[in-house]
């Protein structure tokens, strides 16, 4: 049977932290599907099919065992009809715990078939999120350490356009 895991976020844009949890994800499964959340009461920067190609390009790299798709709705259902057991969900730091634990519990009462693993970001991305490389981006700052190639001149053009 093939251990099949979902990544799921909204990747509004996807970061150098996702990136190192997506890498060391597809080492422990054997397919990965990263599951971009379009959430309607979200103003998202990028389209969901923007932010899909997006994380293609830079996961690219990793072969077909990694797959990105968009999707709405409750993320153990996205699960399912990936016939995933598999939710992998990154942590940067304990303030983040605390609702990742209680996502977990959520998504195990409705979905028992379903395990929740935790991968802790790699030290040097802990302070890296979607919401600061957008700000600092915005600013003109320098973002090449926060996100990948291909994000930094998306977010640099369209701040531009702003």
């Amino acid at each position: 049977m093939n251990r099949i895991a979902v990544f799921p976020g909204s990747f509004d844009p996807i970061t150098n932290a996702h990136l190192d949890v997506v890498r060391r994800a597809a080492g422990l499964f054997d397919r990965l599907v990263i599951g971009v959340l379009s959430n309607p009461s979200k103003q998202p920067l990028f389209s969901a099919a923007e932010r899909v190609g997006l994380i293609q390009a830079c996961v690219a790299d990793l072969g077909s065992s990694v797959s990105v798709e968009a999707f709405e709705g409750l993320t153990v259902e996205f699960a399912r009809r990936q016939r995933a057991g598999f939710v992998v969900r990154g942590l940067r730091a304990v303030s983040d715990f605390e609702f990742e634990l209680q996502l977990a519990h959520t998504n195990r009462r409705l979905a028992p078939e379903v395990d929740t693993v935790f991968l802790m970001t790699a030290l040097e991305h802990g302070y890296i999120s979607s919401s600061l490389s957008k700000e600092v981006a915005k600013f003109g700052g320098d973002i090449s350490a926060m996100v990948p190639g291909p994000v930094a001149d998306a977010l640099e053009a369209r701040t531009r356009a702003v």
